[in-house]
């Protein structure tokens, strides 16, 4: 992996650790990560991204790894994390950024997209609905089903113990472990390390508490403007594969590429299929501004 940067940056009154790398110059890309990872689930896509000559920004969103972690779990409202990658934005000077994100991290990229469009260039997400499809979903029995482990992570303190217990292994099963590679043995002391920060799991859990009100509010915007690339593992155990779609049809300029043999890490799966897609969309080639579902390359 290329020589990385780490530095803490104050935005929305707490501090983000944010990893850089890729030229100073480049285009600025924002990697938001998701459940239960930190910036760290970027590293199948760093090499290749910085060598296409993007600027990548990487946070650790609040509550994970090495940033702010709030104890309340209304401080994680995504009105709060959709603020925090926007003055962070500003704290690099930057008007406008490209999004890539993954599982949770989508949540946040589809509402920055919606709500800030004038501050988004290009959207890419991996494995995460749109907020709304996510909703209509759950009035069916299939995303309801998949959805059991929400359950499970929002109860106060249990599900702290259970996340920690046996060396974190209830984390590594729902997270990193589920996926048909990229994980490696030599990773897990890095996600261990993430996770034994103090506050930390509780931290992550406050993204599942907190999202669960919110799912019940009126939404101000749904549409998504910006032209927007969805990338779907097929064998994603959580997010049903029937939320990609719906998705991409409320975008004005989306498209949906579907992986059928990867999982809800399809960027650890397939990396040499997926870092091209992200680096093309984010390029502005010409081919990948049609709506609507197209196979793999």
């Amino acid at each position: 992996m290329i020589a990385t940067r780490s530095q803490r940056i104050r935005t929305n009154g707490i501090e983000l650790q944010v990893v850089t790398a890729g030229p100073e110059a480049g285009h600025p890309v924002i990697l938001l990560h998701g459940f239960p990872d930190f910036w760290y689930g970027w590293r199948y896509q760093i090499d290749a991204l910085a060598a296409r000559g993007f600027r990548l920004i990487m946070p650790d969103q609040r509550g994970y790894d090495l940033s702010d972690k709030p104890a309340a779990a209304a401080a994680y409202d995504i009105s709060q994390l959709n603020r925090d990658i926007l003055l962070l934005m500003d704290a690099l000077h930057l008007p406008r950024a490209s999004l890539v994100a993954h599982d949770f991290g989508g949540a946040v990229a589809w509402w920055i997209a919606a709500n800030q469009p004038e501050r988004v260039d290009r959207l890419v997400v991996l494995n995460c609905p749109h907020f709304l499809t996510y909703r209509q979903a759950h009035r069916g029995l299939e995303q309801l089903t998949r959805s059991w482990y929400v359950g499970a992570l929002v109860v106060p303190r249990l599900s702290e113990a259970l996340c920690k217990a046996r060396g974190y292994q209830a984390l590594i099963r729902l997270g990193p472990g589920t996926r048909l590679g990229g994980m490696r043995d030599e990773d897990l002391p890095s996600y261990r390390e993430a996770w034994s920060q103090p506050g930390a799991v509780h931290g992550m859990l406050s993204w599942y508490r907190a999202m669960l009100p919110a799912l019940f509010r009126p939404f101000p915007n749904t549409r998504i403007t910006v032209p927007t690339l969805l990338v779907w593992g097929k064998r994603d155990a959580f997010l049903s594969s029937a939320m990609a779609k719906p998705s991409v049809e409320l975008c004005d300029h989306g498209k949906l590429v579907m992986f059928d043999d990867a999982t809800h890490w399809v960027h650890w799966d397939e990396p040499e299929r997926v870092n091209p897609l992200i680096a093309d969309w984010l390029s502005g080639a010409p081919e990948t501004s049609r709506r609507g579902a197209s196979p793999p390359r």
